[in-house]
């Protein structure tokens, strides 16, 4: 099968194209036919090892102290059960699945394999692979860090900085599907892509800053360490939570530190992959309030390019590959 290799750490030069064997299921797995890969954030942080600073060695052990011990990369997927290990009756084969691979690698390839009770569930009807590959990623960590971390009720007001990312477009329509008010910051040329996600007012990130505009809100979601626990704060009401998605020393000194004290607090968390989330993911799908925000589709032999554009940072929506 071909597959998009990294063997050593390093910028998108490192990506390069190859066939490798075709994996096979052991018992309780199901194999994968890919049809659809997402090219995320984490996926450049592996292929970088750009660890957090305290993390650095542990991310090292986890991953691989001098190479990559998983060479493909890759977590959000979509495709086809190809094939069933043995005592595996939850899919069937030839069924239209997505999902998010165990330990975020191995999805850019033609084969995947993930564990049948693992995060895989039926791909939404209404999607293409390459849409359905879109979702996991971003929709995952925006669904569980604002329900489950942020604990968002209905009514609160949220800001969502970096709201045109792989994680920003997914927290903004699933703020609004949670029953908040929901204000954002990115570039100029995404401000209406935001607003028509369901944001109210749009903050020019070069032109605005939103901690000097007098508004204070429930929740700042931080989904691209734009901004600070010191830098937000002001902005936040009594009970008021930052949330940030990229954790480092400072935040989580104040995450350990704030939590004694009065007023707005540092939540922070990692976000888990289970089957039931991307099957809250499928229904707000299904009921209109989540839908699918492609940036671009590569080809996977044009992997290399489509890491470059996710390095860069500039993106509206999600990366995604298409298998041949």
């Amino acid at each position: 099968m071909k597959a998009a290799l990294y063997r050593e750490y390093g910028g998108p030069e490192v990506v390069t194209v190859q066939e490798i064997a075709r994996p096979e299921p052991q018992p309780g797995e199901v194999r994968v036919r890919v049809e659809a890969a997402a090219v995320t954030s984490a996926d450049w942080r592996l292929r970088e090892a750009a660890f957090p600073s305290f993390t650095v060695l542990p991310g090292r052990l986890m991953f691989g102290l001098f190479r990559p011990r998983k060479p493909v990369l890759g977590g959000a997927f979509a495709g086809r059960i190809d094939a069933l290990g043995e005592g595996v009756s939850s899919f069937q084969q030839g069924q239209p699945v997505f999902g998010f691979a165990e330990g975020g690698a191995g999805a850019h390839a033609e084969y995947l394999i993930v564990k049948a009770a693992g995060a895989i569930a039926a791909r939404p009807e209404r999607l293409s692979a390459q849409e359905a590959a879109s979702l996991p990623f971003g929709g995952l960590a925006a669904l569980v860090f604002l329900r489950d971390f942020a604990k968002l009720k209905p009514g609160e007001r949220v800001l969502v900085l970096g709201a045109s990312g792989g994680v920003g477009v997914h927290a903004v329509q699933i703020a609004r599907a949670l029953g908040a008010d929901v204000d954002a910051v990115c570039g100029a040329r995404n401000a209406e892509l935001v607003r028509e996600l369901g944001a109210e007012r749009v903050f020019d990130h070069r032109q605005e800053d939103f901690a000097a505009s007098g508004t204070t809100w429930d929740v700042i979601f931080d989904c691209v360490g734009a901004s600070s626990f010191g830098a937000a704060r002001g902005a936040l009401r009594e009970t008021g939570r930052y949330v940030p998605l990229d954790l480092d020393c400072a935040t989580l000194f104040a995450a350990l530190t704030n939590r004694f004290r009065k007023g707005p607090k540092v939540v922070i968390g990692v976000s888990p992959d289970r089957r039931e989330d991307l099957e809250t993911l499928s229904a707000m799908v299904t009921a209109g309030t989540l839908r699918p925000v492609l940036d671009r589709i590569y080809p996977l032999d044009e992997a290399r390019a489509a890491h470059e554009d996710v390095s860069a940072r500039r993106r509206s929506g999600v990366v995604v590959l298409a298998m041949p």
